[in-house]
């Protein structure tokens, strides 16, 4: 099951899990999109469900669904979320309460449905998508970060919960790629054409995205960085956490003077 899988990376890689011979559930927020998603898809036995991964009512109906077709799942994506941006004196309570609620305890939520029955198996596998911004400590992205930080930490914590019971557990971090996650925006309307300028300019595209993804999740890797850019960036921050928090503000005030130019301030 995969969700988000209305577009994006989540449609991504629902059509290379159909490829590879197993079913596919695409659970959307937009019913149309999980629907397209799901007739596009190679071989048979695919669903499409419309559900808001921030409501728990929409999500234990999903599961019922699930458990009711197929008795269960042996790989859970969660995928959906939802983008930010902003600094903390920027953000809203509101903000902040929807990010965490779409973005971290949705992850909850699929987790706490679905690992019961994969416990109950003895395998599985659950992939959460994360993003760079979780690891990176940028500035200006703040909800967002702190978000996706938390799917980190959740799934490290996840990681070694299941160590003995047969489930892998991966993380997606992802930098900027072009796709359609800025239909979502809260926050700061600056740092949304900042963030699209910077999708613009991505060296990755969305395939090459999910390709590394699902090569690396089929490997069994934990922490996936499937853009160009970022193994070389986390490694940098691993090991010379000092140089990496000098040339991160260094880029951010450079690209925050570009930002000034192109609004004319």
């Amino acid at each position: 099951m995969i969700t988000g899988a209305g577009s994006g990376l989540g449609q991504a890689l629902a059509h290379r899990y159909a490829r590879a011979g197993d079913r596919v559930a695409c659970v959307d927020i937009d019913a149309a999109r999980a629907e397209l998603t799901r007739a596009s898809l190679a071989g048979e036995g695919h669903l499409a469900m419309s559900a808001n991964v921030g409501s728990d009512d929409a999500m234990e109906q999903v599961h019922e669904r699930i458990a009711s077709e197929w008795g269960g799942l042996d790989v859970l994506v969660n995928n959906a979320g939802i983008a930010t941006g902003g600094a903390m004196v920027d953000t809203t309570m509101a903000e902040w309460q929807n990010v965490l609620d779409v973005n971290v305890l949705s992850v909850v939520r699929g987790c706490r449905l679905f690992l019961p029955g994969m416990i109950a198996a003895g395998s599985g596998q659950v992939i959460n998508t994360a993003s760079f911004a979780g690891l990176a400590g940028a500035p200006s992205i703040m909800s967002y970060g702190v978000s996706k930080a938390a799917v980190v930490a959740l799934s490290e914590q996840l990681r070694a919960e299941l160590q003995d019971k047969g489930i892998r557990v991966s993380v997606l971090c992802p930098a900027f790629f072009r796709t359609n996650l800025l239909e979502s925006w809260q926050g700061d309307p600056r740092l949304k054409s900042f963030a699209s300028k910077m999708m613009d300019i991505s060296p990755d595209t969305l395939d090459g995205v999910a390709d590394r993804s699902f090569a690396a999740v089929e490997r069994g890797e934990f922490l996936v960085l499937p853009t160009a850019r970022e193994p070389m960036r986390w490694r940098l921050k691993r090991w010379l956490p000092e140089t990496y928090f000098k040339q991160l503000l260094k880029l951010a005030k450079a690209k925050a003077r570009a930002n000034a130019m192109d609004n004319g301030t």
